[in-house]
């Protein structure tokens, strides 16, 4: 962990987050405030940056990679709730306002960079930003209308159909993601999803 003012390539990593959606609408005032409360992490991949169940929360934008939110049940068993790459976020902002344990992990499903500060941090700088607050509150509400959406196709779709659908939803990411994760994102056996890759569905 380095903060970002003190990285090596901080020049680089400036450029990347100005292309992240949340950076998109500060201005140059606020992304140099924002920038020097923000510390850069390497993750490798299979790396957590955040334990289900825990209360210490941090918002996190992606610089470069692939994320994954991931529910581990008191059994093991997991599920995969979504994906994410540059110039998108992760956070537990939604558990950090309910004053609950964040309730997933967030994983690195490839090597990847992220710029991370507390979420206390982040909020005071909301607060004194009302429409980047709006931005912000209305990406979250997106990412969990997408989480939902994801559930409900697992139980409406035939496994063409969610296949076709995470294609439509996500092509960049397809080729990027390891096709076992895909296929467990998707509840399919890797078996079925190479089956159907040959048949020309993805």
């Amino acid at each position: 962990m380095t903060a970002l003012t003190q990285h090596d390539q901080r020049n680089v990593i400036h450029v990347q987050l100005a292309q992240n959606l949340l950076f998109q609408d500060l201005s140059t005032d606020d992304r140099a405030e924002l920038e020097g409360l923000l510390t850069v992490v390497d993750g490798n991949k299979g790396e957590l940056l955040v334990h289900q169940g825990v209360r210490e929360m941090a918002q996190y934008f992606i610089v470069d990679g692939v994320l994954k939110r991931v529910v581990t049940s008191p059994e093991g068993k997991e599920m995969i709730l979504r994906f994410a790459a540059e110039r998108d976020m992760e956070t537990s902002y939604a558990a950090w306002r309910l004053g609950t344990p964040t309730p997933y992990s967030i994983v690195c499903v490839t090597k990847a960079r992220v710029a991370s500060l507390p979420m206390e941090q982040w909020v005071d700088f909301l607060e004194r930003r009302p429409r980047a607050k709006q931005l912000f509150e209305y990406h979250v509400m997106e990412v969990m209308s997408e989480v939902m959406a994801h559930a409900i196709t697992l139980h409406l779709l035939d496994a063409p159909g969610r296949v076709h659908r995470f294609l439509r939803k996500h092509p960049d990411l397809v080729d990027r993601i390891p096709q076992k994760q895909l296929a467990s994102h998707l509840n399919l056996s890797a078996e079925t999803l190479s089956r159907l890759r040959h048949r020309g569905v993805i």
